[in-house]
């Protein structure tokens, strides 16, 4: 079969792209499905699998991918054959161990990427767990496979982690990219203040268009101030984070007494300078969040079938595009997300 692969560790990555044609197509375990694709969509994961992951001990040449849509073909031992032709999501982060927390399972489980930590959805057929798939009925198959991950991240740093509720300010830094805009959307559907920040005015007026309260230019000083003034001096309720390093600091000293920052990445570095001072004067709470269990896709993905949440395509290419796809992801150039289409 085909399949977009890394064919080996580098930076850059896009060079290493090609598109295999004799990939081994995957035969479904006991408890999978075969899903034949429709759609894939790429996440800065595909980025950090090609340039080489620290305790990930990837073998090359490697097919990537953790959002993925289409129907499913066949179904392995012990699942219901009803599923076979149905159009699915897919959940690529896969629970190995269950939440210790009381009470909920919104953080603390040993998760397992598909895409990551096996091989993933750029190609033609991908396999999956059965309780990893969501039934998505007729939506279409692009818009679906960009609004997967992405969304499910930014559901579990706003929703689950920072306890989002109607009617709070929020800030998301570097507005453009997947999770940025799932940001963004989540904190609009719930009816909050969203400011958002860039180093790019045109993201930034896109951004407005979608619905942002206000707009910061990251000229790369601090901006704190900026989003002070935006607030009558009080500072958001909550800070959603991907940035990182770059813009740590701004973040906190733009935050409310009792405010939250929350994080999910730090594509400038992971390495920041804070202000403890800050953290323990204002009664601030730092919190990590990464991907999400089913509970929160079904959430979330609601908000998808129902026509409530639309995700931003930033464009669509075909599978022997792949480096260009890839490229533009690598270079920050999108706004929104980078499609695959295998139709």
């Amino acid at each position: 079969m085909k399949a977009i692969v890394v064919t080996k560790r580098g930076t850059p990555v896009a060079p290493n792209v090609s598109l295999a044609t004799d990939w081994p197509k995957p035969v479904p375990s006991a408890g999978e499905l075969l899903v034949r694709t429709e759609a894939s969509a790429l996440n800065s994961l595909d980025i950090w699998v090609g340039r080489g992951l620290p305790g990930v001990d990837t073998v090359y040449p490697f097919c990537g991918g953790s959002d993925g849509v289409g129907k499913v073909e066949a179904v392995g031992a012990g699942v219901d054959p009803a599923w076979i032709s149905r159009r699915v999501l897919l959940n690529a982060a896969v629970v190995r161990t269950p939440s210790p927390i009381p009470g909920g399972a919104s953080a603390g489980e040993d998760i397992s990427m598909i895409g990551e930590h096996t091989q993933g959805t750029h190609a033609e057929w991908f396999v999956a767990p059965a309780e990893n798939l969501l039934d998505i009925g007729d939506a279409d198959p692009i818009e679906a496979a960009a609004f997967g991950l992405t969304h499910l991240t930014a559901w579990r740093m706003l929703v689950s982690r920072a306890h989002l509720r109607a009617g709070m300010t929020v800030l998301v830094t570097g507005i453009g990219g997947g999770v940025a805009v799932a940001l963004l959307n989540i904190a609009r559907h719930f009816g909050c203040r969203v400011i958002v920040t860039s180093r790019h005015q045109a993201k930034l007026d896109r951004a407005r268009a979608l619905g942002a309260s206000e707009t910061i230019l990251d000229d790369g000083t601090d901006w704190s101030r900026a989003v002070r003034a935006a607030t009558g001096k009080r500072g958001v309720d909550i800070v959603a984070d991907s940035v990182g390093k770059a813009v740590h600091l701004s973040c906190l000293k733009s935050l409310a007494r009792g405010g939250v920052f929350v994080t999910c990445g730090t594509t400038s570095g992971g390495d920041a300078v804070t202000d403890l001072s800050r953290v323990f004067w204002n009664q601030l709470t730092i919190i990590g969040s990464t991907m999400g269990d089913m509970g929160e896709f079904r959430s979330v993905g609601s908000l998808f079938v129902s026509g409530s949440i639309r995700p931003t395509i930033d464009s669509t290419h075909s599978p022997s595009a792949a480096e260009i796809a890839y490229e533009k992801l690598e270079g920050s150039s999108q706004f929104g997300k980078v499609v695959i289409d295998w139709r």
